[in-house]
């Protein structure tokens, strides 16, 4: 039996997989700091407001609609109404979760070979949503100078004929770096220069830490190049079981009715959004500040707890060999650490010998060693024990 080449990835666990499923079996604790799921983070949820519009007998009615159940979109507009941006409903398509939504566009867009361009660092998942889709994923470089921002000529050296798209996740994760106004006119330059699309993930959008004037507000009012805006519900309600995000298309009037009529065939060949789900998301986003606010405080309370701690330095060692990495918003901080060893290397002693869980930098592509990569989500108790141990491991070792 033979399988699709776009399944041919390695199937073996990695080392560190390796590490942690030996520890789990032997029933051995582990301090998280690797934990993304908020529903195992111990935020407060209101379950009755979860759970009870989900009984709207309005489901046992079939009606489909290829972009989704018209009063989800009306309050995905409203979400963004209420964020200064003025959407028609049609201009959104739901979807089940971003990964599906990033699937429709690379279908709309891409024809077999051809690439998209996607930050480095970033989230492993676009390697893997750009084979199963036979699209081509090449990487245009962040840079870190005192803060994150896109390296604009390297990303249009990097365009070539067969690219399609500009992927931008904002913020990024990990490194939690928002697009400014001055690079997204320059990414519009190169994407209608090149006769390219936007692709704009805006999954962690909510979540900024400052206010920032030349922060883009959202890539949803981008209309010089043809523009594509995901987000759902996964992190802006911590639901990230519920399954549903949404696609909003805007750009040049043409290409922006062409690119609809597309999708919409796309999504009707799916419909994959549950009616439960879509007649429930009205009542859902009405309530997103209550989780959010929770959030934003843990994640702040934990980056101020870490940089208490590398602040106050070690009693023999005043100038600490680690320090963190400036972010602007998302559920992430990044660690930078001596490369006298791999981030694998670093990883795994702090697995073996501290029971903490870090992510390696080269888990998010990070072009170099010396990052560590952490959660910001647990609870602030074990967060700063894992810490403290993941301090004294490096300083011990430097």
């Amino acid at each position: 039996m033979r399988f699709s080449s776009r399944t041919g990835w390695p199937l073996d666990p990695n080392r560190l997989s390796e590490l942690v499923r030996d520890r789990r079996e032997r029933g051995v604790p582990i301090l998280d700091l690797t934990e993304s799921n908020p529903t195992r983070c111990g935020f407060t949820i209101d379950a009755e407001e979860i759970l009870a519009p989900l009984g709207d007998r309005r489901a046992l009615t079939y009606q489909p609609d290829p972009r989704g159940l018209l009063t989800a979109r009306e309050a995905v507009a409203q979400y963004y109404s209420e964020r200064g941006i003025q959407l028609n409903p049609d201009q959104i398509f739901l979807t089940t979760s971003t990964s599906e939504a990033y699937s429709f566009v690379f279908r709309l867009l891409a024809n077999p070979g051809d690439s998209i361009l996607a930050p480095q660092p970033s989230y492993p998942l676009f390697d893997f949503l750009g084979g199963l889709n036979d699209v081509q994923i090449l990487p245009y470089p962040l840079v870190y100078d005192g803060g994150w921002q896109v390296d604009l000529d390297a990303l249009a050296s990097r365009r070539e004929s067969r690219c399609r798209a500009v992927l931008v996740v904002h913020p990024n994760n990990p490194t939690g770096s928002y697009v400014h106004e001055r690079e997204l006119a320059r990414m519009v330059e190169i994407c209608c220069r090149s006769q390219a699309a936007l692709i704009a993930d805006e999954v962690f959008a909510d979540y900024a830490f400052t206010a920032d004037p030349d922060r883009v507000r959202s890539h949803a009012q981008t209309s010089a190049a043809l523009t594509f805006t995901l987000s759902g519900l996964s992190k802006i309600l911590a639901l990230p079981q519920m399954k549903l995000a949404w696609i909003v298309v805007n750009g040049p009037p043409e290409l922006q009715k062409n690119a609809q009529a597309r999708l919409e065939v796309i999504a009707d060949t799916y419909l994959s959004v549950s009616a439960p789900v879509a007649l429930a998301t009205p009542r859902w986003l009405a309530q997103r500040r209550a989780i959010q606010s929770q959030i934003l405080e843990r994640v702040q309370s934990n980056l101020r707890k870490l940089d208490e701690l590398l602040a106050r330095g070690l009693p023999a060692q005043a100038a600490l060999p680690v320090s963190r990495l400036k972010v602007e918003g998302g559920w992430y901080t990044i660690l930078r650490v001596p490369s006298t060893r791999s981030d694998e290397d670093w990883a795994a002693e702090l697995l073996t010998q501290e029971s903490v869980l870090v992510h390696p930098g080269h888990f998010y592509d990070f072009p170099s060693e010396g990052f560590l990569v952490l959660s910001l989500l647990p609870p602030p108790g074990s967060f700063e024990e894992a810490l403290r141990r993941v301090i004294s491991r490096i300083c011990a070792q430097s």
